[in-house]
């Protein structure tokens, strides 16, 4: 296979080959189809430009109204719950309880001040728990208000303090014994028993024995990430939702065995790639959109690199005078091609969204300036800022 028709089976299974909707006419259905394409939505607090969950549906639908999103992901039933994914992700319920192997491994794989915690603070872990049952959505600030009032603790002790009732939340989100119901416009989680958080024929699955056994979960989600790749790596699939290569590589082989992934071999890769049989094989795809930097179409660097040629971090933790292209930095994809990349900042307090720098690829087309331009005034507009300022040259 050529590496632009992997480009092309790549960009149609992440729903780039899709006809976009009239601006701000996209429906409840169609965000559906991106989230049956992609699979998983990271989610990151970093709010420079906006929120990353809402960017990859408007680089596939254009303007939209972030709203849908807000709906199936805050109000029952829920299309879309929260957890550890590739990150912290945005996924169907249906694929929650395929990472109950993850949920399982709270204690051990979890970051240190979620284990101190469990260890040290048992009774304070039950005690957060029994609260957010009893009366969630909470945030983590309304739990801690919540317990001083309900279940008084001497300050002499460690009290009710705030950052051990966080930690003793995050322990019981990772662990599955508590979901989140949403997001405050602040980005807190809003905590809440998992109960009411799955949709109502999907509630039996509180129960942990009730879900399915690690060696299938990890069939279904190699099979999910082959689903959202068309073609690519194992290392690219088991990425999909960081699973370890003993994990994936049985179900890799199940998958293969069963017909439903086929080994191909993809010029200029040294890896054996996976074509899904379902896998559609546009002949051309013409894009035009800007990237959020934690898009699934580019998370894993070594495959962007790979197919299109197009080195790319991320550099918002890179010192700012060694920083080279920016600080949030969106690809731009134009036709099947990355073929420059853009710093943004929306600046409400201004309404002007800045272009801090541009960069193009070697062999850029000069169409994709003028295309670049109306992506650019289009996230503006569906950012309600008033115009695009680009930085001089």
């Amino acid at each position: 296979m050529s590496r632009p028709a992997a480009r092309r089976i790549a960009l149609a299974a992440q729903g780039f080959a899709d006809p976009r909707p009239e601006p701000y006419a996209a429906t409840s259905r169609q965000l559906q189809r991106v989230v049956d394409r992609v699979a998983v939505i990271q989610i990151d607090s970093v709010n420079v430009l906006t929120r990353s969950q809402y960017l990859p549906f408007f680089s596939r639908l254009g303007p939209y109204d972030p709203a849908l999103l807000d709906r199936a992901r805050d109000r029952a039933p829920r299309r879309l719950v929260e957890y550890w994914a590739h990150e912290a992700s945005l996924v169907s319920p249906t694929t929650w309880p395929l990472l109950d192997f993850r949920m399982q491994r709270a204690v051990q794989d979890s970051w240190g001040g979620m284990q101190r915690v469990a260890r040290d603070h048992p009774d304070l872990v039950a005690a957060v728990r029994a609260e957010v049952q009893r009366r969630g959505p909470l945030t983590s600030r309304e739990v801690e208000r919540r317990l001083e009032h309900d279940v008084p603790r001497s300050k002499d002790d460690w009290g009710w303090n705030w950052s051990l009732v966080k930690s003793a939340l995050e322990h019981l989100f990772w662990a599955g014994e508590i979901s989140s119901a949403g997001r405050t416009s602040q980005f807190e989680r809003r905590y809440d028993a998992v109960a009411r958080v799955l949709p109502k024929p999907m509630r039996h699955l509180v129960d942990p024995g009730r879900r399915p056994p690690p060696a299938e979960a990890f069939i279904e989600l190699m099979r999910i990430a082959a689903r959202a790749h068309g073609v690519g790596t194992e290392q690219c699939l088991r990425d999909y939702f960081r699973l370890s290569p003993t994990q994936a590589r049985p179900a890799l082989q199940t998958l293969v065995d069963t017909g439903e992934l086929r080994p191909v071999t993809i010029d200029g890769w040294r890896r054996t790639a996976y074509l899904h049989v379902d896998a559609r094989r546009p002949r051309g795809v013409h894009a035009e959109a800007l990237l959020s930097p934690f898009d699934s179409l580019i998370w894993q660097r070594d495959r962007t690199a790979a197919l299109w040629d197009f080195h790319y971090r991320l550099e918002i933790y890179v010192p700012r005078e060694q920083r080279v292209h920016g600080y949030y930095v969106l690809p731009f994809l134009y036709g099947d091609a990355l073929v420059g990349r853009v710093d943004l900042k929306a600046d409400r307090q201004a309404r002007v969204l800045r272009v801090q720098s541009t960069h193009w690829e070697d062999g850029a087309p000069a169409a994709a300036r003028p295309a670049l331009d109306r992506q650019l005034a289009a996230l503006a507009d569906w950012l309600d800022l008033d115009a695009v300022s680009c930085a001089a040259a």
